[in-house]
């Protein structure tokens, strides 16, 4: 039995993607949340808790879309056809939220407010396109002949701008708990106070796109109902309720790493959901990794460097982390 490369590129793939949510989703929402914290010291202490770390997070964007275009040329080619709008939008954003990351820093008292808002509407808007573009693509994309075929504001749909909203809503999340674990005081207090409405807001969308989705989508909807399928979905609903019942347990009795481990759990187990939901096609909704996958000599040679510089992603990624563990606090940095 030969090794199956289309699914070995499938899960690198799927494990950047999750990683580049897990890391830059809360350095993200550290910029939904400017505007909810309007003391110029708080924010810099915000802001100082990803300043280490928050470059290298996008790696794992750039791993995602360079192992899509090495190992699935043919839906490299229909996705980025479809998704150009908001993928560009999304860029704009993260490039935007670059430039303001930086500049705050050196700004004088007459700029920084500028640069404030720059921040926050960089990361709203690389949010936003980038849920909008997860709406788009579960909601399929129409192939002929191998290529797009749709025009270019087909991602632009009800659900799309609900999925927007969701992720916003996610990475607010994540940028809240992770400031619990990483601010101590006034500010740590405030991110407590807005980690609880914003995890009820979580749970709405998760709930408006668990209903929306199935009833969108018959094919969808035959999958999670269907026997035996409905077994490996049953469980996502119900260690939703449990982790957010953990969360909102902790979130005022816990001040460290275990309400921003529970966020990252819940977001793991809509990642989960969104996976059954869709596996084994990686253009919805009827194109599969293997019709879409390119040569298997390019696939193999392709694998060979990526499984060579994974560990080391890893490795500077989890040091990096590890320097900069701790509190980050008000006026002096990470301690």
């Amino acid at each position: 039995m030969g090794i199956d490369l289309p699914l070995i590129w499938a899960v690198i793939i799927g494990f950047g993607l999750m990683m580049y949510v897990v890391m830059d989703g809360f350095d993200l929402g550290i910029g939904l949340l400017f505007p909810f914290v309007a003391d110029r010291e708080d924010r810099d202490t915000m802001v100082n808790t990803v300043a280490p770390v928050w470059d290298g997070n996008e790696t794992w964007l750039v791993l995602g879309g360079a192992g899509l275009l090495a190992a699935f040329p043919l839906a490299y080619s229909v996705l980025l056809s479809a998704l150009y709008i908001p993928l560009v939008l999304m860029l704009v954003g993260l490039i935007w939220r670059g430039v303001a990351f930086e500049f705050r820093f050196k700004a004088d008292e007459a700029h920084r407010p500028f640069w404030d808002l720059a921040f926050a509407g960089g990361s709203f808007v690389a949010t936003f396109f980038q849920g909008v573009a997860l709406g788009a693509f579960i909601n399929g994309v129409p192939v002929t002949d191998g290529a797009f075929h749709g025009g270019a504001l087909d991602w632009f749909s009800p659900f799309a701008l609900f999925t927007g909203f969701g992720v916003l809503a996610s990475y607010a999340l994540l940028g809240a708990t992770w400031l619990i674990m990483k601010t101590e005081g006034e500010l740590q207090a405030r991110m407590v106070h807005l980690a609880r409405p914003i995890l009820f807001v979580v749970l709405l969308a998760m709930a408006g796109v668990s209903l929306w989705t199935p009833l969108a989508h018959d094919a969808i909807a035959a999958r999670w109902f269907a026997w035996p399928d409905i077994l490996a979905f049953a469980p996502v609903p119900v260690l939703v309720l449990v982790v957010s019942g953990l969360l909102l347990h902790v979130i005022t009795r816990e001040t460290h790493a275990a309400p921003f481990l529970l966020a990252l759990a819940l977001l793991f187990l809509g990642y989960s959901g969104l996976g059954i939901s869709l596996w084994p096609n990686i253009i919805p909704p009827d194109i599969s990794i293997w019709e879409a996958a390119g040569p298997p000599q390019s696939l193999g040679f392709a694998l060979v460097g990526t499984l060579a510089i994974i560990p080391f992603i890893l490795m500077y990624t989890g040091w990096a982390y590890y320097v900069f563990r701790g509190k980050a606090r008000r006026g002096e940095g990470y301690h």
